[in-house]
């Protein structure tokens, strides 16, 4: 099988994820070349339905000028540009992508590289239907539902990229991509708010007293400081079964997630730590934090290769199957 990719088509994605995730950019380098290649291209599809759905480009607000990715049409509503998502989507998984649209080629390359199952991709743009629709989040199950889609599939398809197909196994990849979108939610909470976008369960908010349409209001920052280490915390038992299928992965991806997951977990203490000043400024880790969670990563994915793996906890969200 010829498992050569045009160049053009990795720079474009390796683009995507640079200016997208410096997290996620960093644990990738880690991997061997091809499933960094396919690591790319996949984060580049992701990172593209996101930005069409908002109008964005990388996750802000679209730059006017060339820089600006030509194959991105965010004209037209929500909703359709959601549908032209799904079907040029489906052609790519049948092997027809939309002619020199970089995305949907890398993606189409993908799926045949690794057989990943179309329903995955379809199902993690259902995570992108229930932002257009305004989906309401009562419980924690409910936000459950959301951050499967949106990223627990994304760690499904990356678990398949790396050469996973147990089921438990692919259990705990889906545990650890829901565990980095609770990260993100609890980060992102008022940028979120700002624009209609509220994540956190409601029942959670009126605990606090929290009005939602008052959430990005600062005389809540405390309130709001409790409700996101309620969140940081409900993360922790799935950064804790992730971490029992690393060891299983090759040497170089556990090296690669290990270092992931070290960046996503500190990233949702600093959350807490801050109290109600973590939305002054974006949490991220620094370049040196970086480094140091590069180093420990190695030190992970080798101790976890020495022990057996615990049972997965019956309380964790359980994704559907079949």
């Amino acid at each position: 099988m010829n498992d050569r990719v045009d160049p053009a088509l990795i720079a474009h994605a390796a683009q995507a994820i640079e200016a997208g995730s410096s997290s996620f950019a960093a644990a990738a380098r880690l991997f061997d070349v091809t499933t960094r290649e396919s690591t790319l291209l996949l984060y580049a599809w992701c990172r593209h339905c996101d930005d069409v759905i908002d109008a964005q480009q990388s996750g802000h607000a679209r730059a006017s000028d060339a820089s600006v990715d030509a194959s991105m049409d965010t004209s037209g509503t929500p909703l359709a540009r959601l549908t032209a998502l799904e079907s040029a989507t489906a052609l790519a998984c049948v092997g027809t992508p939309t002619a020199q649209d970089p995305v949907f080629t890398g993606l189409a390359e993908v799926v045949r590289r690794h057989g990943l199952e179309h329903t995955l991709l379809q199902e993690h743009l259902r995570g992108f239907r229930m932002d257009i629709e305004g989906a309401h989040y009562q419980t924690l199950a409910d936000t459950l539902l959301y951050c499967y889609r949106v990223a627990g599939v994304v760690g499904l398809m990356m678990a398949r990229v790396m050469g996973v197909r147990d089921p438990a196994l692919l259990d705990r990849a889906c545990d650890l991509g829901m565990a980095f979108q609770l990260t993100n939610i609890a980060r992102d909470i008022v940028e979120d708010a700002g624009i209609g976008r509220i994540y956190l369960p409601a029942e959670w908010l009126s605990e606090a007293g929290v009005a939602p349409d008052r959430i990005d209001e600062p005389d809540h920052r405390e309130a709001l400081a409790n409700v996101a280490a309620r969140l940081v915390e409900a993360a922790e038992p799935y950064y804790t079964s992730a971490l029992a299928g690393i060891g299983a992965l090759p040497l170089r991806s556990a090296w690669s997630i290990a270092t992931a997951r070290g960046v996503y977990r500190a990233i949702g203490r600093h959350v807490k730590a801050r109290g109600g000043h973590a939305w002054d400024a974006r949490v991220a880790t620094s370049g040196l934090e970086k480094i140091w969670l590069t180093a420990r990563g190695g030190a992970v994915a080798l101790a976890t290769r020495a022990g057996s793996s615990p049972q997965r906890a019956d309380s964790l969200w359980q994704r559907p199957k079949g």
